[in-house]
């Protein structure tokens, strides 16, 4: 079964859905996000009743939006349990504390930020909410000096963020301060088959503009990335799998590796791939693997026949997140044709309702391996060139 929600449905998985005829729960949510009549539309009562029946039933979410629904209508399951450890970062932290046993973190209360004497912490660390989604209240901390700013910086976005999320994706009362991890950002797609054997869908490298970026702005893929790191994460995830009693699961994954190979696991987001449609879609793209498919159908890539046709060729996914610092109030329009001429071989482009969500759309493009001058410039682009205000072009100068 499908759980469709807030904050975006692609049309690539709306034809998944339809033409595999997969059960979709008659949510509001979904059907305000899905007006179309031609699906394998399913009552919520028969959902919950099939979820009773069998407790390891196949559900997929879109959305970390879902998760209420879940967490009240699957509690016959382990999947509420299992939904609400990978949510809290800290409960994930001490599930595998044990395989990771110098590492340093902390909860603390939002209310209690302040009382905390910055010259008790290790630097460099990462403060981040306990539950969070996306890069929002995520902030790396160099020294004591920088402590007072980022407690300024995310109490304003707290403010902004309050009413963009439910409280199930992102709750703002309690942070984890966690040490920084040195090495390389991964974005992994995968899920668990019946037996509790991963599978891995996608390896994307999440690159940064600078030390201090902690944006999602740029993340891509390429047959090097998975041939290079797809048995220490299979490895990986063979572990959280068995202490997480994992079955029939599907999950996006960040984590680091180091120079050395080693893997430090940042977090796990339960029932979904990338946010937005994003890296679940881009697989298909990229690979001509449709995830969903492969989730529900217990498909495995052929990853040797796969990589025959794409060798030399790199697959980006670029989240267009506003951070021109202009206010979405004075935002006229966004000029979506003047960046797609900036791109050689744009893929696809999502526009996203940038007065309801803090980002422009998401667009995936294909590239020459070692060949980074348009990544490179969107990596490091505050976008304005592409902002009319209201009343005046944006000048782009300072991009």
């Amino acid at each position: 079964m499908i759980l469709l929600g807030k904050p975006y449905v692609s049309d690539f998985l709306v034809k998944t859905i339809r033409e595999n005829k997969f059960p979709v729960i008659a949510t509001k949510h979904a059907r305000e996000m899905v007006q179309e009549e031609n699906l394998n539309w399913i009552s919520e009562e028969d959902a919950v009743a099939q979820i009773m029946k069998n407790k390891e039933s196949v559900i997929y979410s879109n959305s970390e939006n879902n998760i209420q629904w879940l967490q009240e209508n699957a509690s016959g399951s382990l999947l509420p349990g299992q939904i609400a450890l990978f949510k809290n970062k800290i409960r994930f932290r001490e599930l595998i504390r044990t395989s990771f046993p110098d590492y340093f973190f902390i909860g603390v209360k939002y209310a209690d930020l302040r009382d905390i004497d910055p010259e008790n912490l290790k630097f460099p660390f990462i403060i981040k909410p306990s539950v969070g989604f996306s890069s929002i209240a995520v902030h790396k901390v160099d020294n004591s000096l920088e402590w007072h700013q980022v407690l300024d910086d995310i109490e304003i976005e707290i403010e902004d963020a309050q009413d963009m999320f439910p409280k199930e994706v992102i709750e703002l009362t309690e942070f984890i301060i966690e040490e920084f991890i040195d090495g390389e950002e991964y974005a992994v797609d995968c899920y668990f088959d019946k037996e509790g054997e991963p599978v891995i869908l996608n390896i994307l490298h999440h690159i940064f503009s600078s030390a201090k970026d902690v944006s999602d702005r740029v993340y891509y893929t390429s047959p090097e990335i998975i041939e290079k790191h797809k048995d220490k994460v299979q490895d990986f995830l063979q572990m959280v799998g068995r202490k997480a009693l994992l079955k029939n699961f599907p999950a996006h994954l960040e984590l680091r590796i180091t120079k050395e190979g080693r893997i430090n696991p940042i977090e796990v987001n339960p029932l979904r791939f990338g946010g937005f449609c994003t890296t679940g879609d881009l697989s298909f793209y990229a690979y001509g693997i449709n995830s969903y498919e492969y989730f529900f159908n217990s498909k495995k890539p052929d990853w040797d026949k796969i990589f025959l046709t794409r060798r030399g060729k790199q697959f980006n996914l670029i989240a267009l997140d506003n951070n021109s610092g202009i206010k979405v109030k004075e935002i006229e329009s966004f000029d979506y044709e003047a960046l797609l001429k900036n791109f050689e071989k744009p893929l696809d482009l999502r526009k996203i309702n940038y007065k309801v969500y803090p980002l422009f759309g998401m667009l995936f493009t294909e590239t020459v391996v070692g060949k980074n001058e348009e990544i490179d410039r969107i990596l490091h682009s505050n976008l304005k060139e592409y902002i009319e205000v209201k009343g005046e072009l944006v000048n782009a100068t300072d991009s």
